[in-house]
């Protein structure tokens, strides 16, 4: 069962080169699995600005890697990702993404981190 959801990122805006947005957490004691179940993203401005998300290498942009690629949000909107039991994220990975215009689109990450 899965546990209750945390904010583990933002809000914040999300930048217009590939940033870093979330890095998961290690330890030296345990083996920790985090898991995305949610993101939200909000366009607090009043045009359409488009967003890419990765998950991968650190302020990585690698083909291949997208959740989402160019997806456009409109004027002062939100979109809403839902993963279910959550999309794993190994200690190595981290979440990154762009918008084409910086400070337009807010990101929260929410999701939960295990200890197996």
């Amino acid at each position: 069962m899965a546990a209750p959801a945390l904010r583990l990122a933002g809000p914040a805006y999300l930048a217009n080169s590939a940033t870093n947005i979330y890095t998961p957490p290690t330890s030296s004691q345990v083996t920790l699995r985090t898991y995305i179940t949610q993101i939200h993203l909000a366009n607090v401005t009043a045009g359409a600005v488009t967003w890419t998300l990765y998950i991968g290498a650190t302020g990585g942009s690698t083909g291949g890697t997208e959740i989402g690629k160019g997806i456009s949000l409109a004027a002062n909107s939100v979109s809403d990702l839902y993963f279910g039991d959550g999309i794993e994220m190994l200690t190595t990975d981290f979440l990154t993404g762009l918008a084409s215009a910086a400070t337009s689109i807010t990101i929260t990450v929410m999701g939960y981190v295990q200890a197996v």
